[in-house]
């Protein structure tokens, strides 16, 4: 799909739409993870994301492992047309969502006041805005498939986060909106996890500036492995999926400590600025 032509006027070909697993921010990291671990418990996946040779190079690698090999769509969430033109692109190549896979997303490590505001507003728009407009307008096929929806969030968004505000904010967001959309999509038939991993050595930690930040061993997790983690999860249809058990300890940690002291505790290990 090119991103700059205009909506596609009808479907390719006639018939029942054939159901796939859209993959968003499928370029890297977690997303090409999880699309691989789709495409070996035989589901057939679209690639999406902007680095159309990335996807191709995903793709060919499914392929050559003997699974169906995947669609590609070039998209760019950051455009406000984003989700239309996805949905008018797949329904052009008679596909359907049986699964939805909310990956994309970015995070920055700074003071908020500090960091630019454009950059932080598209963060809520990608992190937040685009992953709901996504949830809510597949719902349809979703339920007709009884398939589901696994939100990649963060366990961050369990705890304040200082040195990362508007990240944790927004993957907040994700973790109760996954909460409360499962409840309510629960009589339809459809699964709805947010997967919550802890850090993941995979192009983010660049985008984010936080290469230098160094985390208590057996905090991090292999891409692959939050994939499995979180594809299990949601086919067992489980609400939160926190890989690693050192990792499992952050969502417990506003139970027992006040939060504004796990704020400071936060805002001493990731500060890497000077103080103004």
């Amino acid at each position: 799909m090119d991103m700059d032509r205009p909506f596609p006027a009808e479907r390719i070909s006639a018939g029942p739409a054939k159901p796939v697993v859209l993959i968003t921010g499928a370029s890297s990291g977690i997303g090409t993870a999880l699309a691989q671990v789709f495409a070996e418990n035989g589901h057939e996946v679209v690639l999406l994301a902007r680095r159309v040779p990335q996807l191709t190079a995903i793709a060919e690698k499914i392929a050559a492992a003997g699974h169906a090999k995947p669609h590609i769509v070039p998209a760019d969430l950051s455009r406000p047309d984003s989700t239309e033109r996805i949905a008018a692109e797949l329904a052009a190549r008679n596909l359907e969502p049986s699964y939805l896979v909310n990956n994309a997303g970015y995070g920055l490590l700074g003071q908020a006041h500090a960091l630019d505001r454009a950059e932080q507003l598209a963060m809520i728009d990608l992190n937040c805005r685009s992953l709901a407009d996504l949830s809510l307008r597949f719902i349809e096929p979703l339920a007709r498939h009884r398939g589901g929806i696994l939100n990649v969030a963060s366990i961050s968004g369990f705890i304040p986060g200082p040195g990362m505000s508007v990240y944790n904010a927004t993957k907040a967001f994700v973790i109760s909106f996954s909460e409360g959309l499962r409840r309510e999509l629960k009589p339809k038939g459809v699964r709805v996890t947010a997967l919550c991993p802890g850090p993941v050595p995979t192009e983010f930690q660049a985008r984010a500036g936080i290469m230098d930040v160094h985390y208590p061993r057996g905090f991090d997790r292999t891409a692959e492995d939050v994939a499995r983690q979180g594809y299990r999860g949601l086919m067992r249809g489980r609400g939160i999926v926190v890989p690693g058990a050192h990792n499992k300890i952050i969502p417990l940690l506003p139970r027992f400590l006040p939060r504004s002291f796990i704020a400071t505790m936060v805002y001493r290990r990731l500060r890497r600025w000077d103080d103004a």
